[in-house]
């Protein structure tokens, strides 16, 4: 019995051919456009995604400001946990609180919020960093409220309280400014 040979290996032209590699490419569905305006060069990168796009364009001064929040969050927290009645008499200019409990829970509350602030500020994730910027801007937006009506309650104007409001205030614009800053989309080069 004689082995019968296998025919030879006929080489594809294909793949040389330019049509059928557009072909090729698009029922892969690389090389065109996705709904991000993105180009994806091979399907690795296009179903495990480009680094480049969670990449933050961080504003000037972002970090700046996420240390300032830190630094200021954690002192006030520290602050209001060890002195109350110090802390209560520098805003409001009176003797002293009834109770210590509620501005040490004061205290407690920035702690945590400082804490975000802290881990916020060492992330490059947008989302986290859009997260602690809102929490911040809704803080101040709070408390500027809340420093608003227990002043026209008392129908007194302390100049700490007065200090209080406009420095929170701008804080709020500052914080505000960086969270769309941050959410802005990067523009096509």
């Amino acid at each position: 019995m004689a082995a019968k040979q296998p025919p030879p290996l006929m080489k594809k032209h294909s793949q040389t051919d330019l049509v059928s590699r557009l072909k090729t490419r698009k029922i892969l569905g690389v090389g065109g456009e996705d709904d991000d305006g993105e180009v994806h060069r091979s399907k690795i990168s296009q179903v495990l995604g480009n680094e480049i796009k969670f990449a933050v364009r961080e504003p000037l001064g972002l970090r700046v400001w996420q240390l300032v929040s830190a630094v200021m969050f954690s002192g006030v927290a520290v602050m209001a946990l060890a002195f109350p009645d110090q802390l209560f008499d520098a805003i409001f200019e009176e003797d002293s609180v009834s109770s210590k409990t509620p501005i040490r829970l004061y205290g407690g509350a920035l702690l945590s919020i400082a804490l975000i602030m802290w881990n916020a500020l060492y992330t490059a994730e947008k989302a986290i960093i859009r997260w602690s910027l809102l929490a911040e801007a809704c803080y101040f937006a709070v408390q500027f409220l809340v420093t608003t009506v227990s002043l026209a309650e008392s129908s007194r104007i302390a100049t700490g309280a007065v200090l209080l409001l406009v420095s929170r205030a701008l804080f709020i614009l500052i914080s505000i400014y960086y969270y769309y800053q941050v959410g802005r989309r990067p523009k096509k080069v």
